[in-house]
């Protein structure tokens, strides 16, 4: 057995030795992890605002180019978040709440600031703990024509908004808003909230971003006959408020006061109640051609909250409705959402409840292409 054993120890010790023997490798080269820029910003990029409605505290902002067809990256948004754009297009701001336990615990209400050349987050003001947890729309948080403010909207249920400073990142004020709600900027010092009565209550602010007049308007809408969607479309000189039955509020900031034009509608006489419009961003304004885009569908009495399975294509100028596009509902799914870029070349983009992402030429209403299942609930367009 001995000779057996010293031959077993021998190949051990032989094996141990080769072990040892053999070279060690070099050391891998430390990582360097860089954020790469996402390059000069295009009128085709849209930003599109996912509500995972399957995880509410993990809503996320997207960026998609819409002449690659590529996803450029997301911004984490937080539960239930208002979301908009800077003035210059360059900042997403997003106001949110978060909770120390993911779902519960502790809140922290916050606007946080994200640069949109990487995406990544610059600064924040923490709120009190009042911030609007809405349907996602552009006038939970917005700017001021001149960036100078921005403004949160505030419901506890009482209902008032937050003034910021989003150079210094501070609070300057909070302005009560006796029962009515969102903030809708015009020009530099001057917010509109809608409020149940039909009127729009609009608050004056001095150059510290304290209340320094207030006004009510008349009714402009009747709230019990025909209510409005409150996600008001820009039309650089104010806003568009399209009512339930289709009836369309022109409201004019441009020299101050707001003065409502003649209304119009956008259904004829037969297809009143039985067209409407309906979706979370019902439609958006070509500025340079004059042209409204509205998610329209069939419905009755409450269908207001439908999506759309037309777009109906209307001249500001005449009223006139100007086309009529059919929308692959079947396919790709209904209209959650509306937006156009505002370019010479534009792109018409729709959002659906299939979670798809449909790119149509804004002349012709040609369908350029289809991404599919971008996100889980894409609800919300912004173009730059």
């Amino acid at each position: 057995m001995r000779p057996f054993l010293s031959g077993v120890m021998a190949l051990a010790l032989l094996g141990s030795t080769c072990l040892v023997a053999a070279p060690t490798p070099a050391p891998l080269p430390a990582e360097q992890l860089t954020v790469e820029k996402l390059g000069h910003m295009s009128p085709h990029w849209v930003y599109v605002f996912d509500e995972a409605l399957n995880n509410e505290i993990d809503m996320r902002v997207l960026a998609y180019d819409g002449d690659t067809y590529k996803r450029l990256g997301q911004i984490g948004a937080g539960f239930m978040a208002g979301v908009n754009l800077s003035p210059d297009g360059k900042t997403t701001v997003v106001a949110t709440s978060y909770f120390s336990r993911g779902g519960h615990g502790t809140r922290t209400d916050v606007v946080e600031f994200n640069d949109n050349s990487t995406l990544a987050k610059t600064g924040e003001i923490i709120l009190p703990a009042k911030h609007a947890q809405t349907f996602p729309m552009l006038y939970d948080v917005a700017y001021s024509s001149d960036a100078r403010f921005l403004y949160a909207s505030y419901l506890t249920p009482a209902a008032s908004f937050g003034v910021l400073d989003p150079v210094r990142k501070t609070v300057l004020g909070e302005i009560d808003t006796a029962g009515c709600v969102l903030v809708i900027p015009s020009g530099p010092n001057h917010v509109s909230s809608i409020c149940e009565s039909g009127r729009l209550l609009t608050v004056t602010l001095d150059a510290k971003g304290h209340e320094a007049s207030r006004a009510t308007s008349e009714p402009f809408f009747d709230p019990d006959r025909d209510p409005i969607f409150v996600q008001a479309i820009p039309t650089g000189g104010g806003y568009a408020f399209l009512s339930f039955l289709g009836q369309v509020h022109e409201v004019d900031f441009s020299q101050g006061p707001p003065a409502f034009r003649p209304v119009w509608s956008l259904v004829s006489a037969t297809e009143k109640g039985a067209w409407r419009p309906g979706s979370v961003q019902i439609g958006a304004i070509q500025r340079a051609l004059g042209r409204l885009y509205v998610s329209m569908h069939q419905g009755g009495e409450g269908s207001h909250k439908d999506y759309g399975t037309e777009i109906w294509v209307f001249d500001l100028k005449t009223h006139q409705r100007v086309a009529r596009w059919a929308f692959d509902a079947k396919n790709w799914g209904a209209i959650t959402a509306l937006q156009v870029s505002q370019d010479r070349a534009p792109l018409l983009f729709a959002a659906t409840d299939h979670a798809d992402l449909v790119i149509l030429d804004a002349q012709s209403g040609k369908a350029k292409h289809v991404e599919t299942q971008l996100g889980q609930n894409p609800w919300l367009l912004m173009s730059p």
